[in-house]
């Protein structure tokens, strides 16, 4: 039986090897307000290069919260969007500097008309390369298009991500005319 399965396995993996090339591939996670407005830009600017988004909640106090729990603010929870993303043919740098671009991170725990801690700016790092890449970023940000206005973006390890109910998924996408936060925009 072992010896079958091994076989099985072997010729499953060279056929696969051979219909498919590997493709390398990364998660960036970003919080910046409702997450309906930030995966719609993202796809919008990005899809052509071959990222993958979703929406959910990361960073907070309790395993596989819901978005009603989420909305008290008592979950510490922020709404998020996962991009995996091809660094080959998107950078993570481009990917972070879209994010502050499209949204204000110089406001602490809102965006626009939506208020709490899960609407903070948040960029969720997977690696001390996207760490410094971020922090790097950041600073070349401040400097450049905020000046006397700090940004208050959290630079935080990735957690636990909680895929958020199916209905928030591609939310704009299946609901063209569904709310979108005012404040998500290109600034620059």
């Amino acid at each position: 039986m072992s010896r079958r399965l091994f076989q099985l396995t072997t010729c499953f993996s060279f056929q696969r090897t051979l219909s498919q090339k590997p493709t390398m591939s990364e998660r960036a996670t970003f919080a910046a307000g409702c997450f309906w407005g930030v995966e719609h830009l993202y796809n919008k600017h990005f899809k052509q290069y071959g990222i993958t988004t979703k929406v959910g909640y990361i960073g907070g106090n309790i395993d596989h919260p819901s978005y009603k729990q989420v909305c008290t603010g008592q979950t510490d929870h922020a709404e998020a969007v996962e991009i995996v993303f091809d660094p080959k043919r998107i950078d993570y740098g481009t990917l972070i500097e879209f994010f502050y671009k499209m949204h204000d991170p110089t406001t602490l725990n809102a965006q626009g008309p939506d208020k709490g801690t899960q609407y903070r700016s948040a960029i969720f790092y997977h690696s001390n390369e996207q760490k410094q890449v971020a922090e790097q970023m950041t600073a070349r940000i401040q400097e450049k298009h905020y000046k006397g206005k700090k940004i208050v973006t959290d630079i935080v390890p990735s957690g636990p991500f909680y895929d958020a109910e199916t209905y928030h998924q591609l939310y704009l996408e299946n609901n063209p005319d569904g709310y979108e936060c005012p404040s998500h925009f290109l600034r620059w």
